[in-house]
């Protein structure tokens, strides 16, 4: 009798929708987290604030970057506009501010569906 040995599949796939799937706001982060993301502690550490949005469509990090640059005095750590990821970092007030505005803007300008602002 033969066994047959089953296998799982997982498919990983973008579905095509204009949405923010998360921002979140990581308050007094470690130096070790700045530096895993390839972010520069000593210039970056004492702003005490990181800002993480993913969304799709994936160029949608862009326009994100532009109003958290134009909005907020925050500094763009890190645009991919094929994963549809941003990380901002700074104040704590200002990076919170700058997250608030991407999400105002995309969801009444772009008709995107958005999620809140979690915090850590």
């Amino acid at each position: 009798m033969q066994q047959i040995e089953e296998k799982m599949w997982i498919i990983q796939e973008s579905v095509p929708g204009k949405q923010v799937t998360l921002a979140h706001l990581i308050v007094n982060p470690d130096k070790v987290v700045y530096k895993k993301l390839g972010l520069n502690p000593h210039i970056d550490y004492h702003k005490s604030s990181i800002g993480i949005l993913t969304m799709t469509p994936s160029e949608t990090a862009i326009i994100a970057g532009d109003l958290a640059a134009k909005t907020a005095n925050v500094d763009l750590g890190f645009i991919d506009r094929f994963s549809g990821s941003l990380i901002i970092t700074g104040k704590i007030s200002e990076v919170e501010s700058a997250l608030k505005t991407i999400l105002a803007y995309v969801e009444t300008k772009l008709g995107f569906t958005v999620c809140p602002v979690t915090r850590t």
